[in-house]
C-alpha cells in the first residue's frame, strides 16, 4: 500500500511575518484517511515556516496510528520544501533549520520502529503544480481566515497589506465573496481569476 501525504501552507497576509497557516490531506492508496489545518504563529513566520509545520504534523500522526512500514510519498507544490527534503538544496534559514531537524528526527524515529519490526520503509519527496494541490492549500486559507474572523484585532498590525476599499469594491461589482483577512496581492488573483472566467464565457 502507499500513503500520500499533501502538504500546503501559507502565510497571509505578507510574506515572511504574517500569520503562518498549514493544511494536509493523508490518503491510504485512493482513501482519504485524515485531513488536518491549524495556525503556526503570527509572529517571525514564513510560508517556509507553515510547509515544514505541515509535514511535521503529519508524520506525527503516521507514528501515532502506527502506519510507516509502507511506502510514503509527501507531495507539495513547495520547490524549496521538497528540494530540501531530497537534500538538493541546502537549509540555512534561521526559522527552518530547527522544523527541518524536528522532522528528519521524526522520520529517522519511523525508520528505526520499521526496522525494529523487520519491515521495510520508503519515503519519497514529491513536488506536484499548485493545481494538484487544491485540498491542501483550501485547508491552509481555510484555517488563516477563520482565525482572521476569531481574531480581527490581530489584522491591526497588517493594515496596510490588506485588500484596498478600490479592490473591495471591485470584487462587490464581479459578485466574488471576500474573506476574513484578504490580502491585496490574494484580492488581485481573484480578480483576475474572476475576469478571465468572464471572459471565457463570452468567447
Amino acid at each position: 500500500m502507499t500513503i500520500q501525504i499533501f502538504v500546503d501552507g501559507a502565510c497571509e497576509p505578507v510574506n515572511p511575518g504574517g500569520i503562518a497557516t498549514y493544511g494536509f490531506v493523508i490518503y491510504r492508496d485512493d482513501e482519504k484517511i485524515t485531513k488536518g489545518s491549524g495556525v503556526v504563529g503570527h509572529h517571525d513566520t514564513s510560508n517556509n515556516v507553515a510547509e515544514y509545520s505541515a509535514a511535521i504534523e503529519c508524520f506525527k500522526w503516521l507514528l501515532n496510528n502506527k502506519l510507516h512500514d509502507e511506502l510514503i510519498v509527501l507531495k507539495s507544490d513547495s520547490e524549496l520544501l521538497i528540494n530540501q527534503l531530497n537534500k538538493f538544496y541546502a537549509v540555512r534559514a534561521r526559522r527552518v533549520r530547527p522544523l527541518y531537524e524536528e522532522l528528519k528526527r521524526l522520520i529517522e524515529e519511523m525508520e528505526r520502529v520499521t526496522r525494529d519490526q523487520r519491515k521495510l520503509l520508503k519515503i519519497k519527496f514529491e513536488w506536484i503544480p499548485r493545481e494538484e494541490n487544491e485540498e491542501a492549500d483550501a485547508l491552509s486559507r481555510w484555517a488563516y481566515e477563520e482565525f482572521c474572523a476569531k481574531n480581527p484585532d490581530r489584522l491591526q498590525r497588517y493594515a496596510r497589506y490588506l485588500a484596498s476599499e478600490k479592490q473591495k469594491s471591485f470584487m462587490k461589482r464581479l459578485k466574488i465573496q471576500i474573506p476574513p483577512g484578504l490580502s491585496k496581492r490574494m484580492a488581485s488573483r481573484l480578480i483576475d481569476a474572476r475576469l478571465e472566467e468572464l471572459k471565457s464565457r463570452r468567447e
